[in-house]
């Protein structure tokens, strides 16, 4: 059922995806307000990926819908869900390796672009002078500015995501959905990515979070909701989640995944 709160800026209203005779979703209705970092956590194989992927339409659920500030995503494609302000960072990074990180940051505001390039060539020229100095500013915001000439393929896996973030903030998303930000990084750059999402967060950038390491998502989550076999089994603010049997059922591997 579709919410009435007007704070909600996203909305899954009873999404569900099957693959075969697998239930890979199933009953999911979650909510995301206007500003709120929720995390959604959960074992392997729960469903968390999937998910993100019927979100960005990446995936069509089987039947169901995803509702983004008043506009029905469902069978949109992942261009036009991202054209009207969904941002995503990847598990693994999705990066040109060959380009330079200014040049990886400028890549999707060029995207974004109206065609002025070809309408208009001095209309192009600002803009890409424009976009230039955007790129500059979001690379100093993740302090990646002495990089900027670095091809990114070089990057430490660290700086690669802090990339990555990058290029989705220049796009200046309204939601962010970020898919194992801290995924096989050391414990200091896991810090200074929960530092960046934390300078992130503080200016209302609404987020959704999937991640294992608990750290993060305690230093970041507003609310969590808990996947197990593809099913919520448990939503709440964090200190109610954290001691939550269920929880502790879940990934101890007794309730399926």
């Amino acid at each position: 059922m579709a919410t009435t709160d007007t704070n909600v800026v996203l909305h899954v209203d009873d999404v569900h995806k099957t693959f075969g005779g697998l239930h890979a979703l199933a009953d999911i209705d979650l909510s995301v307000r206007e500003g709120e970092t929720l995390a959604i956590i959960g074992p392997n194989g729960a469903g968390k990926s999937t998910l993100l992927n019927v979100i960005v339409g990446r995936l069509a659920p089987t039947s169901g819908a995803v509702v983004f500030d008043g506009q029905v995503l469902t069978g949109r494609q992942p261009h036009q869900i991202n054209q009207l302000g969904v941002a995503r960072v990847f598990q693994t990074p999705e990066i040109f390796p060959d380009l330079s990180v200014l040049q990886n940051v400028m890549t999707p505001a060029f995207a974004k672009r109206d065609g002025a390039f070809r309408l208009n060539f001095l209309k192009a020229l600002a803009s890409e002078r424009e976009i230039r100095e955007l790129a500059e500013e979001t690379l100093e915001d993740v302090g990646l500015e002495g990089h900027r000439n670095t091809h990114a393929g070089a990057l430490s896996r660290g700086d690669k995501r802090r990339m990555e973030l990058a290029m989705c903030l220049i796009q200046k998303p309204r939601l962010l959905l970020l898919d194992e930000p801290t995924a096989g990084m050391s414990r200091h750059d896991t810090n200074t990515t929960i530092e960046l999402l934390q300078k992130i967060k503080a200016r209302g950038m609404t987020k959704i979070i999937i991640e294992h390491d608990m750290h993060v998502v305690f230093s970041l989550a507003d609310r969590i909701s808990v996947l197990a076999g593809g099913r919520i089994i448990v939503e709440g603010l964090p200190d109610d989640v954290r001691g939550n049997p269920k929880v502790q059922e879940a990934y101890l591997g007794t309730v399926a995944a």
